[in-house]
């Protein structure tokens, strides 16, 4: 899988984020990067909470 190595440089993951930080981190990191998937236990979070990615 391909890093997106300025992204990452330019937006790192807040500390102690909380779950919609996590979301939003997660859904632009996804749109910009292709280094990794979502994780499941997030995903699942996501899923029952109705947000689609």
């Amino acid at each position: 899988m391909k890093i997106n190595r300025e992204w990452h440089r330019d937006h790192p993951m807040p500390k102690n984020p909380t779950f919609e930080q996590r979301v939003e981190w997660h859904l632009e990191h996804q749109n910009n990067c292709a280094c990794r998937p979502i994780s499941k236990k997030l995903a699942d979070e996501m899923t029952i909470k109705g947000i689609k990615f």
